[in-house]
């Protein structure tokens, strides 16, 4: 029962940041279940079944709120879908020993560039309202589909920087929209898992655990990412993740290193975690009303500028 408290808990939190930032759910879920020594596929396919109504409830929730483009959810979530079967079908091909450093790699690459690229660069604001063209969505849902099954995470760490970095769709329509196309990604992800391990492993239990906590956190997280600052959230979530990650590959049969050497690493990540965690929240307060004008600004535009072409902007495949 502990157990399966926590893992409602993690769901909560995790929502809470993936509905708030546009990632991290599954990245985070999936590195707690690596730790406690999950297989890595049915860590993978827990999540995902799990995601499938968190996904829901949150893409409803943002929808609610006006958080949505269709247009994106469209050209992204179904490539997405069918990169996130073929990671599925490949994980579950893997035995234990090698799937689980591999998806550790994968994990902490992840977090690398969120911590990067939310500490650094914060979020960008150039040539909002233009159109987000499908040759640019198409081929990155079908890799953030393929490496979110594989690496139980990272459908969001990867669509959403990129559409961010775009500059051409606003923050919170950028989380809006992925978080909704997520559930596309996650349904095909679980046919993928079933078919590959079927529900071997799987702890239904976990999932419904997960479950709960995502299904109370989706329509607050998609309240709050009008109000939670991205870069600081960013820099907190790609923290953790590197830390959970580097722990568990320097303790795997790849690396097996000395106490003494796990620890100099944990020193170092937590030196530089918080020295990013403090520069993204100067940074935060230093530009704060700059981005808030300037996002409340392009936002406006881009409303006005929607509004004539309405009726003719039906979602497109």
């Amino acid at each position: 029962m502990r157990k399966l408290l926590l893992l409602a808990l993690v769901g909560l939190g995790a929502q809470l940041v993936d509905g708030s930032l546009g990632m991290a759910y599954g990245v985070t879920s999936t590195t707690l279940l690596l730790a406690i020594g999950t297989n890595p596929a049915a860590a993978s396919a827990t999540v995902h079944l799990a995601e499938i109504g968190t996904t829901l409830v949150s893409g409803a929730s943002h929808w609610r709120f006006g958080n949505v483009n269709w247009n994106v959810v469209w050209k992204i979530g179904i490539p997405g879908a069918v990169g996130a079967f073929a990671g599925a079908t490949f994980l579950s091909s893997l035995s234990t020993e090698t799937a689980a450093p591999l998806m550790s790699i994968i994990l902490l690459a992840l977090g690398l560039y969120i911590l990067v690229r939310f500490t650094a660069l914060g979020l960008p604001k150039g040539n909002l309202g233009k159109p987000l063209r499908k040759r640019f969505l198409a081929p990155l849902g079908v890799v953030a589909g393929f490496v979110d099954s594989t690496g139980g995470g990272g459908w969001g760490p990867v669509g959403t920087p990129a559409i961010l970095a775009s500059g051409r769709l606003e923050p919170r329509k950028t989380i809006g929209s992925i978080d909704t196309s997520e559930f596309l990604v996650a349904v095909a992800a679980s046919i993928g898992f079933i078919i590959g391990i079927g529900s071997e492993g799987v702890n239904f239990a976990w999932v419904a655990a997960l479950l709960i906590g995502g299904i109370i956190a989706a329509p607050i997280a998609a309240w709050l990412v009008r109000h939670i600052p991205p870069r600081v959230l960013g820099s907190a979530v790609g923290g953790i993740i590197i830390l959970t990650n580097t722990r568990t590959l320097l303790r795997s049969d790849w690396i097996d290193a000395s106490d003494g050497v796990r620890y100099t690493f944990y020193a170092v990540i937590y030196a530089v975690w918080a020295a990013a965690l403090a520069y993204s929240i100067r940074q935060y307060r230093a530009n704060r009303d700059e981005e808030r004008r300037i996002i409340a600004e392009a936002e406006a535009a881009a409303e006005a500028g929607d509004k004539p072409n309405e009726k003719t902007t039906a979602p497109a495949v």
